[in-house]
């Protein structure tokens, strides 16, 4: 009769399986980390672009006369939250149409702000009147901005987008 070798792994044959699934798991954790900062990336530059498409869709309208306004002020809307709520039509039939530039305002994806803050606020705004060096709130809301202070893959500033 032959002796059976025991079945089953030994404590070092275990050991080196947790080493090498640790390397495994620290290689892929900053690949993980990368993919989500990929993808917030990606939500911040929709985010960006259909506000700003949203502006300048109110700005063309202004032009076109189909939003009265007065010929001392830019043609920006006054605040983001005018896009969502729409101005009256001055080209409607009845005068009761209304023109809406976005459905709802986008919420800045870098924003630190809790959720309590409604989305309008957690974009820093820029008048018409301010440089784009150093963008300030003003009458009117000419152009958004990211509040993150974090750099991009990129190595461009949020806020800079």
């Amino acid at each position: 009769m032959s002796a059976h070798p025991d079945k089953g792994f030994t404590l070092i044959e275990l050991l080196i399986t947790l080493a090498i699934l640790g390397i495994l798991a620290t290689m892929a954790w900053p690949m993980g980390e990368m993919a989500v900062q990929r993808s917030k990336e990606q939500e911040l530059r929709q985010s960006l672009r259909e506000i700003r498409n949203g502006l300048d869709a109110y700005k063309q309208a202004v032009e076109e006369g189909r939003i009265a306004h007065s010929l001392i002020k830019s043609g920006y809307p006054p605040s983001l939250q005018v896009l969502v709520e729409g101005v009256p039509d001055a080209h409607s039939a009845n005068g009761k149409g209304r023109i809406f530039f976005l459905r709802h305002i986008p919420r800045d994806p870098m924003s630190a702000a809790g959720p309590d803050i409604p989305d309008e606020e957690t974009w820093g705004t820029r008048s018409y009147e301010s440089s784009a060096d150093q963008p300030e709130a003003g009458d009117d809301v000419f152009d958004v901005y990211s509040l993150s202070g974090a750099v991009g893959m990129n190595g461009i500033p949020y806020r800079n987008w």
